[in-house]
């Protein structure tokens, strides 16, 4: 589980095909500090097992299943990638939960900037936008966002100074690729009212 909050910045050191997967290997520095095998990082938002790390790299294994339905199949070496590491139970949660799981690929339809923030407009795949509520929470590759609106093809964010310096969001172009995702308690709600268990619960 992840918060939304990113921690630095990283850097696609390389990236080797594997047919159906890739194995991706980022250069950082703080999201390896106390990180072993095994361990959760976040990059843009889609949730990699760590394989192997030193003092300046660590690698992950990407599948088939991650790079057909979300934007890491597009990453090149170069390009930078936002980085988070697992919550932990000391960790603030600064942003909202989040599971690392990509629900959706959206892309920048404009970008409106101001004296102090800069109003990002991005497109909404259709089966997402029953999630989607003015003033919630969505996850723009791997960053905590709060929703300004939220239409049924789109939506809107505004974006501070600080997101725009740390985070990718900041350099992101009208047309690139952004992994989206959904907040998990509008979905558990959702499931439970197709279920029928509030209905049932509240006739009992």
């Amino acid at each position: 589980m992840f918060t939304g909050i990113v921690e630095e910045l990283g850097t696609v050191a390389a990236i080797e095909e594997q047919g159906d997967a890739i194995r991706l290997t980022v250069s950082a520095e703080t999201v390896l500090e106390g990180t072993r095998l095994g361990d959760s990082i976040s990059v843009n938002g889609c949730c990699l097992t760590v394989v192997s790390a030193d003092d300046e790299f660590w690698t992950a294994d990407v599948m088939q299943e991650t790079l057909d339905k979300t934007s890491l199949r597009g990453v090149r070496p170069g390009d930078r990638v936002n980085l988070e590491r697992a919550v932990t139970p000391q960790t603030r949660l600064g942003g909202h939960i989040v599971q690392g799981h990509v629900d959706g690929v959206g892309e920048v339809l404009s970008r409106t900037p101001s004296e102090h923030w800069e109003v990002v407009e991005v497109s909404l795949p259709p089966h997402l936008a029953p999630y989607l509520v003015d003033k919630g929470s969505i996850t723009v590759d791997g960053v905590s966002l709060t929703v300004v609106t939220a239409g049924t093809d789109r939506f809107t964010v505004s974006l501070i100074p600080e997101t725009l310096a740390r985070t990718t969001l900041g350099s992101r172009q009208i047309g690139d690729r952004v992994n989206l995702e959904a907040d998990i308690i509008a979905k558990h709600v959702e499931r439970l009212l197709l279920s029928g268990v509030y209905q049932s619960r509240q006739e009992s």
